[in-house]
């Protein structure tokens, strides 16, 4: 009988030990364990590889420890400004949505404009409206607030600069978005991405994780790849295609073209994160060139496993 495989993501970078309570870790484990379960669970009862990618991510949406949905970071102005996107394997189709405000669940818009939609992407305002004809829940600003989130913003103000999500100090960083891959018993791909961007963002800015070919790509020839890290370099070095065009073009295994893309290519611009990736067969691989990356995952149906920091 096939098998399946998934991997999440929660972050990558450093938090100082110092600075994480062991119960704050528990909490960390807890919520990834139960994220990989509810993906683990559609899974093995013979689901399809976009639900469970779909359904692990709003597990972490809903979690107000990760960067993205309710413990989305805040931006300049005091509000929140949520970017996901999400691709199927099978057919290579895809949806993404950028700079989505009050959204519960961010990576149900990208579905929605994904299956209901003639577009991949939708932004601001003109997303939101396409939410509410969908009928995706919304929720007050008081939903999104969190006091450790509203003091990282208060700290990159006063120091006068953008920062990604992290603890205390610019040595002390983490970037939370979130992220799943999988591949399902019936051969099928999928990988979906979803954050809050930046700290004390501006003018809108945008990064790799709502840009298809640069935080997330599916096709079921090659891999699934969700990635995390500092956007900018994401994008320039169109991080998950890259991964796939080198197993597509140069016949890499998956493993050693993420080792390619990760540890060589962004090193040498200086782009730090990682990403999580599957392959047509269920091999799994989560590289990352930062000093850690929150990951789980289930490989071809075997035990559960998740690290951190």
């Amino acid at each position: 009988m096939s098998t399946f495989s998934i991997a999440l993501h929660g972050g990558a970078g450093t938090i100082l030990r110092s600075s994480v309570t062991e119960e704050k870790e528990k909490a960390y484990h807890s919520a990834l364990m139960a994220a990989l379960t509810v993906g683990e669970t559609i899974l093995k009862d013979g689901g399809t590889a976009i639900d469970a990618v779909l359904q692990t991510i709003v597990s972490l949406e809903d979690c107000p420890l990760f960067n993205a949905g309710k413990g989305s970071v805040f931006t300049a102005d005091g509000l929140h400004e949520m970017d996901a996107s999400v691709m199927r394997g099978e057919d290579l189709n895809a949806g993404a949505v950028a700079g989505i405000q009050l959204l519960k669940n961010p990576i149900l818009l990208a579905k929605e404009i994904m299956e209901n939609s003639d577009h991949v992407m939708l932004s601001g305002k003109g997303a939101e409206e396409f939410a509410k004809q969908r009928q995706l829940a919304f929720e007050t600003e008081e939903y999104f607030f969190d006091e450790y989130r509203f003091q990282q913003l208060r700290e990159a103000i006063h120091e006068g600069r953008v920062q990604l999500d992290h603890s205390t100090s610019t040595e002390n960083k983490k970037f939370g978005t979130v992220g799943a891959v999988a591949k399902d018993i019936h051969g099928n791909l999928a990988a979906g991405t979803s954050t809050g961007g930046m700290t004390n963002k501006k003018f809108n800015r945008i990064g790799d994780s709502p840009v298809i070919g640069s935080g997330t790509y599916a096709n079921n020839a090659t891999c699934a790849v969700s990635c995390t890290g500092h956007g900018e370099y994401f994008l320039r070095a169109v991080v998950a295609y890259d991964i796939s065009c080198l197993m597509e073009y140069k016949g890499l295994t998956l493993q050693d073209a993420c080792n390619v893309v990760v540890m060589d290519k962004l090193v040498k611009m200086g782009g730090e994160g990682g990403l999580i990736a599957t392959d047509a067969v269920g091999n799994l691989c989560l590289p990352f060139n930062s000093d850690g990356m929150y990951r789980g995952w289930v490989e071809k149906g075997t035990e559960k496993k998740s690290c951190y920091l």
